[in-house]
């Protein structure tokens, strides 16, 4: 997947979806959506609320619909892209940027920006903070390191809790353990490098 600071870059670097994701620009640019970048993506916004944003990949580009789970659909252009992870997500796919009609984009986006203003969304389920053992005995030892810990925001602390917890062998979650004790320690995210 292509990461980029600016929208310009982002289509630059899209090989032969750069026509595609230009015409899916231009449509977006006819509305009230604040064009930025998230993740290193183009995303569209309104009241800093993620309504839409485009994206290539190796077989398709395509938009994606935050809130799309609320969309009519009337043409059944829509899908989920990552059925049983993405509850609200909804993605419309392209391989051909002469299969995209500007009119039917730009209704699509329309009640989008629609149902954002009506306030419709579905948030994400949380599951309870599960923290491994390895990292409580950390803990245990270290007053500091459970300290920091403590003072980190939830989704830090789980993204901490799931890094090790997703390692297969004993070994990988004791190096990962080493790794981010430090990080723990001055109140680093895991994934500040990729926030914007």
């Amino acid at each position: 997947m292509i990461r980029a600071k600016t929208v310009e870059e982002y289509i630059s670097k899209s090989g032969k979806w750069e026509a595609g994701l230009k015409i899916l620009r231009s449509v977006l640019e006819h509305t009230e959506l604040v064009e930025t970048m998230k993740w290193g993506m183009p995303t569209y916004t309104f009241g800093k609320k993620n309504v839409v944003g485009f994206s290539a990949f190796k077989e398709h580009f395509g938009l994606w619909f935050f809130q799309g789970v609320f969309l009519s659909d009337p043409l059944k252009m829509l899908i989920n892209a990552q059925e049983g992870k993405t509850r609200a997500m909804r993605q419309m796919r392209f391989t051909d940027h002469k299969d995209i009609e500007a009119d039917i984009i730009l209704s699509y986006i329309e009640e989008a920006i629609q149902n954002q203003k009506d306030g419709k969304e579905m948030k994400p389920e949380r599951k309870p903070l599960l923290i491994p053992q390895l990292l409580q005995d950390a803990f245990s030892e270290q007053k500091e390191l459970q300290d920091a810990f403590e003072n980190l925001n939830l989704t830090r602390k789980r993204e901490y809790a799931e890094y090790i917890e997703s390692a297969k062998r004993e070994e990988t979650k004791l190096s990962r353990l080493q790794k981010i004790i430090p990080m723990i320690i001055n109140g680093i995210g895991l994934n500040d490098k990729y926030r914007t």
